[in-house]
């Protein structure tokens, strides 16, 4: 997939997703000219397993991080639903929510979670947020956003023509992300609190290595790769 779209979305659960699950992409899309838009979900509060951490200042921190990350990657735009982590399954209207922002933006991708990818070997469990916010971002896109009957109140209805899942273990179309993939990585190292001590002597090289295990499926030195959903042909 190589064509830049006009406008684009992200849609992700916590504060440092969408770098870690598409910064390159995202970054790519931005330096060619792309309007791209983010939303963050949660408010990353429970991000730490330190007992002694204030939920609160947390959350302050990780939304000054979403911000430094955001211009790294150069998006037009952030928006931080401010739900709480762990609770995302639960929240009342959020499709709704995503209805009013996709409305809204207009973007004619929309990237997201695979909500159907849940195991992953056997050492790993897709988040339950990853899951809820991958499903509500499905459900807003096809057929809520685009059905005039479904939530009037969020303006004017949308089709968006395609999706990207990220995290997905189907994955059918790769981006070269080969240019933009220092930005990828600076953009993660804005999200120092998620970040260990020695990041600094690991995180760029495991980003990369990943990046090109994704990249010898299409010949390029560097990709993300997604299941692609096309909504209109």
């Amino acid at each position: 997939m190589e064509e830049a779209p006009a406008r684009a979305l992200a849609v992700y659960a916590h504060p440092d997703d969408p770098e870690v699950s598409c910064g390159g992409v995202l970054a790519r899309w931005a330096e060619a000219g792309t309007e791209v838009h983010a939303v963050v979900a949660t408010r990353g509060d429970k991000g730490s397993h330190d007992p002694a951490t204030d939920p609160e200042a947390l959350a302050r921190r990780r939304a000054r991080e979403v911000a430094a990350a955001a211009e790294v990657l150069g998006l037009a735009g952030v928006e931080l639903l401010g739900h709480d982590d762990g609770e995302l399954g639960a929240v009342p209207g959020l499709v709704r929510e995503l209805v009013g922002v996709l409305r809204r933006l207009r973007p004619d991708v929309v990237v997201g979670v695979d909500p159907t990818a849940v195991f992953f070997g056997d050492a790993y469990v897709n988040h339950v947020d990853h899951r809820a916010i991958g499903w509500a971002t499905l459900d807003a896109v096809a057929p809520a956003a685009s059905s005039p009957l479904y939530f009037p109140g969020e303006g004017p209805v949308h089709q968006v023509a395609t999706v990207l899942l990220s995290g997905t273990l189907e994955p059918d179309v790769w981006v070269d992300v080969g240019p933009t993939l220092d930005a990828k990585v600076r953009a993660m190292f804005c999200h120092r609190s998620q970040l260990a001590p020695d990041a600094d002597q690991w995180l760029g090289d495991f980003v990369r290595q990943r990046a090109a295990e994704e990249a010898r499926r299409v010949g390029v030195a560097y990709a993300e790769g997604f299941r692609r959903l096309r909504l209109v042909l």
